[in-house]
C-alpha cells in the first residue's frame, strides 16, 4: 500500500511524454501501408501465372525494388510497434515484459533485414 497520489504515482514514469510520438508513428506507417499494400495487391494480381524469370525481371526495375523494400519496413515497424501496444496493455510483470518487448525488437530487425536481404539479392541476381 502507498500513500502517495495518483499523479504521484505517475509524474516521471514517462509514458504522457512518449505516448503521442508512438501513436502518430503507427498512424504514419499504417498511412504510408495503404498505397503500398494496393500497389503489391494489384502487382500480385497482375503477376498470378508468371514463371520465376517474369519475376525476377519485374524485381530487379528499381522502382518496384525500392517500393518493395519500404513496404516490407514500413510493414515490420508497424508490427513491432503494434506489439510493443500489447505488451504494454496486456503484460504486468516487469521481467516479462522487458523479455517480450527485447524478443518483439529483435525479431523485428532480423525478418526486416532477412527480407529486404532477398528482395535485393532478386533485384540484382545476374
Amino acid at each position: 500500500m502507498t500513500m502517495k497520489t495518483p499523479l504521484g504515482a505517475v509524474r516521471g514514469l514517462g509514458s504522457a511524454k512518449n505516448g503521442t510520438h508512438h501513436w502518430w508513428l503507427q498512424r504514419l506507417t499504417a498511412i504510408a501501408l495503404i498505397p503500398l499494400t494496393v500497389w503489391l495487391t494489384a502487382s500480385i494480381v497482375g503477376l498470378v501465372g508468371a514463371d520465376y524469370e517474369t519475376v525476377r525481371t519485374w524485381v530487379s526495375i528499381p522502382l518496384v525494388a525500392i517500393l518493395l523494400v519500404l513496404f516490407l519496413a514500413a510493414t515490420l515497424y508497424h508490427l513491432k510497434l503494434g506489439l510493443q501496444v500489447v505488451i504494454e496493455d496486456y503484460v504486468h510483470h516487469e521481467g516479462a515484459k522487458l523479455a517480450a518487448q527485447m524478443t518483439v525488437t529483435f525479431a523485428s530487425i532480423i525478418i526486416a533485414a532477412a527480407s529486404i536481404f532477398a528482395v535485393l539479392r532478386v533485384a540484382f541476381e545476374g
